[in-house]
């Protein structure tokens, strides 16, 4: 399945001579009390859902003014180019997307790499069907297991929880059902036996009672059991080229990222949802309560910081070894830079609580 575009705030982001415009390090014209401000544009591998919620949020809050960056957010949905390949082909100057990709991109010749990271956690849930059985990876064998699309990073996840228990990519199908409603369908029309997904909807499918939570990947205690370790999932991706010819951009991004980061660890669930706007909140698959009951119970896998956690791509790496994704030898010091979260956590006053990887990982 391929993933179309839709702009969320400006049309800068769905052309690549746009994107170029949008790129550019001179000045737009206005200023903030962080110097001039510069127009980037980032897209979201699915701006509403709780996973992703800090890229809307750092914009609702007017932290990209404050810190001097013009914001232009955008998103995926079913149809159409993901966020990492928009980013990574230049449509768009940043992806709002899973640490891992930096690795796929470097085991194909290309370089990218992770500026800021907001989670320590998948923020996934392997739901499965009431009436299913499965407990664990070791039962995935002859299920349909349903993922967000083929080659996502819930698809590797999927084949990494399976080759932990022993089992072949050949023993299971995977089966892209996207997220929200359509995965919803699939549990309910029995297309698939279980599907990884994220809040709001693991809460929809509980309170539907056709799925539960058979595997906890949503929090960093979760994802420490089921992956060996903290599992660095949300971040900010850019292609390496970019980010050495905008580090001021860069360094305004991070910051407004890293104040949000801070913003939601000294924020209840209900500060955050009343927050964001209306529609993420409160839609046909959930209430509000039920969202903020959701996000009080995942809130552990945002970061306070920004930071790389140590281990984490180390982490992150032996998954893309076991499932058969990074065949060579892969240079995680590449992959990721903390140098930015640092200078933010610094110039605001802040004292980092996540042990920062380092080069080797």
């Amino acid at each position: 399945m391929i993933r179309r575009i839709v702009a969320v705030s400006a049309t800068c982001a769905l052309a690549v001579t746009a994107a170029t415009a949008c790129s550019s390090s001179k000045s737009t014209g206005s200023s903030s009390a962080h110097g001039s401000t510069q127009t980037v544009s980032l897209m979201v591998g699915g701006i509403d859902k709780q996973i992703y919620l800090p890229y809307e949020l750092a914009q609702r809050l007017g932290f990209y003014a404050k810190y001097g960056i013009n914001m232009k957010l955008s998103t995926e949905v079913d149809g159409g180019v993901g966020a990492e390949e928009a980013m990574a082909s230049g449509q768009v100057n940043m992806a709002g997307a899973w640490y891992n990709h930096t690795i796929d991109f470097q085991t194909k010749g290309k370089a990218v790499e992770d500026v800021v990271q907001l989670s320590g956690a998948p923020g996934e849930r392997e739901m499965c069907a009431t009436d299913s059985n499965v407990h664990s990876a070791a039962d995935f064998a002859g299920k349909t297991l349903g993922v967000t699309d083929l080659g996502s990073g819930t698809d590797a996840l999927t084949k990494f929880l399976a080759a932990q228990k022993g089992l072949k990519i050949s023993q299971l199908h995977r089966l892209a059902v996207g997220a929200g409603s359509t995965a919803i369908a699939a549990i309910k029309g029995h297309s698939a036996t279980c599907v990884m997904t994220t809040q709001p909807t693991v809460t929809a499918m509980e309170q539907k009672k056709i799925a539960y939570s058979a595997i906890d990947l949503a929090t960093t205690s979760g994802a420490t059991d089921a992956l060996g370790g903290a599992w660095p999932a949300a971040g900010v991706l850019a292609r390496t080229d970019w980010v050495n010819s905008h580090k001021d951009a860069v360094q305004k991004v991070v910051d407004a990222l890293v104040a949000t980061m801070h913003w939601i660890n000294t924020h209840t669930a209900a500060d955050i949802a009343n927050a964001l706007p209306q529609s993420y909140v409160q839609n046909s698959l959930v209430s509000k309560a039920d969202y903020i009951s959701a996000l009080t119970q995942d809130k552990g896998q945002f970061l306070p910081d920004g930071i790389m956690p140590a281990n984490g791509p180390k982490t992150v790496l032996s998954m893309e070894k076991l499932i058969g994704a990074a065949t060579g030898p892969v240079n995680l010091a590449a992959t990721f830079t903390n140098d930015f979260a640092l200078a933010a956590n610094k110039a605001e006053g802040l004292t980092p609580t996540t042990q920062p990887a380092t080069a080797n990982g």
